[in-house]
């Protein structure tokens, strides 16, 4: 009775050479394939995509959006004390950035009062989770597990980092008449300008990366960052915040973004 080795495949042979070279198979082609978060991670993505070890790959997804948050909540809150605490307490700072607000208050009126609040509503509570929803369901539909979180999650983790940032830093909003009845001491940071640049940021990295034409990718960056401008915009003429806390939600929504992009890319890495 004869027995049959296994083949062991030695390195630089043909099969090794097989397996390095093997695109990755990332659905190139189909209507929701984008390539950016099929990409292979940088250093910081492969340790992450190896902490579940023999676990499921979702488990590499879950620990980074939880390493995510804790870590971009965390900067946000120090940002926020160093503002609060020290930097609006050097001369002169503090005048300014009301100065703005104030500014744009006495400037009101009914066309840009009515346009403060379309800025308001497509970065609000209820646009974004409805386009961010609709997106998921699209991506789960075609089985894309990956893509379904990825802007839900950005969202997610963009809404809790400005959560824990609101408990912990207190800012008074400007000493303007406020258009609406929000809590008074939470001024810092905008989370409607994070959450913009979460978003429509995301939608226009899942667009460019599919889109080789440049003035087509031009133009949809050029309105992804337009959009968090007009928003900022529209945020501090209602009296709701003032220039520095636009920059806190600048520094979370790029932060939220960034991260779910590296998480995607290290799921993608588990995965196979």
């Amino acid at each position: 009775m004869s027995h049959t080795r296994p083949v062991i495949p030695v390195e630089g042979s043909a099969s090794t050479t097989h397996l390095a070279t093997r695109p990755r198979r990332n659905g190139n082609g189909t209507l929701l394939s984008f390539p950016v978060l099929d990409e292979q991670p940088g250093w910081l993505g492969r340790r992450l995509a190896a902490l579940p070890r023999e676990g499921h790959p979702v488990w590499t997804y879950v620990y980074g959006i939880l390493v995510a948050f804790a870590l971009i909540a965390s900067i946000s809150i120090v940002l926020g004390l160093v503002l609060t605490r020290v930097l609006l307490h050097v001369h002169g700072v503090a005048g300014d950035d009301e100065s703005f607000v104030a500014f744009l208050a006495r400037h009101r009126s009914s066309g840009l009062t009515d346009a403060s609040l379309v800025g308001s509503i497509i970065a609000g509570g209820v646009v974004l989770p409805i386009v961010a929803g609709v997106a998921a369901l699209a991506a789960c539909l075609a089985k894309r597990w990956r893509l379904a979180g990825f802007l839900l999650f950005a969202l997610a983790v963009e809404a809790g980092s400005y959560r824990a940032t609101t408990l912990v830093v207190h800012r008074h909003r400007p000493e303007v008449h406020r258009l609406e009845n929000l809590s008074v001491d939470a001024s810092y940071p905008s989370g409607h300008t994070a959450a913009s640049i979460a978003i429509y940021g995301g939608i226009a990295l899942l667009l460019t990366s599919r889109i080789k034409n440049r003035g087509a990718r031009v133009a949809i960056w050029g309105a992804a960052a337009l959009i968090p401008v007009f928003v900022a915009l529209s945020r501090m003429y209602r009296g709701m915040h003032h220039p520095l806390d636009v920059v806190g939600g600048v520094v979370i929504g790029i932060a939220a973004l960034s991260a779910l992009v590296l998480v995607t890319r290290a799921a993608g890495s588990a995965a196979e």
